[in-house]
């Protein structure tokens, strides 16, 4: 009797503890499809793979069709950060909150990996959600941009990968994954993807649009608010 109340104490004196993860769950499904964030802040460095290799991923705002700002991804370096204010990690989502004079934005990776229903448990899928709101009492406009290296599909970043636009009905989808195809061909343990597609997408609408092409590239054309032509 003694031991389980001392369990029960620990785990309440846990529970009131701020929770400071080795890594932050962004993407988390498989061990192949595992990407988290091991830095204090989004922005300081690229997510990795659980096996330590970067995955760059880069998510910028523009603000009032003027300021960009950084929310994921230590890149364009002559971009700055939105501020941190907090990160929270719960079962199935992680949240990070970010804060200036103007507005609060909520970046939110939900993957709905609920026990109970197994059709959905098993859907490789994460959503990329993001809430904002006034703090100074004024509307703002915000735009998003997103992006994911194919090297996510890969095991190592040498290796030849392709993408294109896909039509998927009411979504801009983005198809990426290597030339190879090698289906469970490696073992071993430090081992990433080497097969299969992943998928960028997000629901059709005004001003949303997919490209495909050099990172880089694509960053600096939201950044000076182009189309990039690839």
């Amino acid at each position: 009797m003694l031991r389980a109340l001392a369990v029960l104490a620990l785990a309440s004196l846990a529970s009131a503890q701020t929770l400071r993860p080795p890594a932050v769950p962004l993407v988390v499904h498989d061990p192949y499809f595992s990407l988290w964030s091991p830095h204090d802040r989004p922005t300081d460095g690229w997510p990795t793979h659980w096996t330590g290799r970067d995955v760059p991923m880069a998510v910028l705002v523009r603000i009032d069709g003027t300021r960009v700002r950084r929310l994921l991804g230590p890149e364009p370096k002559d971009v700055p950060a939105l501020e941190l204010a907090s990160v929270q990690v719960d079962f199935t989502t992680t949240t990070y909150t970010f804060a200036d004079a103007s507005i609060e934005l909520r970046m939110s990776f939900v993957t709905p990996a609920l026990p109970y229903d197994l059709d959905v448990l098993a859907l490789p899928l994460t959503y990329l959600e993001f809430q904002a709101r006034s703090k100074d009492g004024a509307p703002h406009g915000l735009d998003f941009h997103v992006d994911l290296a194919a090297r996510v599909a890969v095991n190592e970043p040498d290796q030849q990968v392709r993408g294109e636009l896909v039509r998927v009905e009411g979504l801009e989808t983005v198809e990426m994954g290597s030339v190879e195809q090698a289906v469970l061909e490696k073992r071993g343990d430090d081992l990433r993807i080497d097969w299969g597609h992943a998928y960028v997408a997000a629901r059709s609408g005004p001003g949303v649009r997919g490209n495909y092409g050099p990172a880089a590239e694509l960053r600096q054309a939201f950044v000076e608010r182009r189309i990039a032509r690839l």
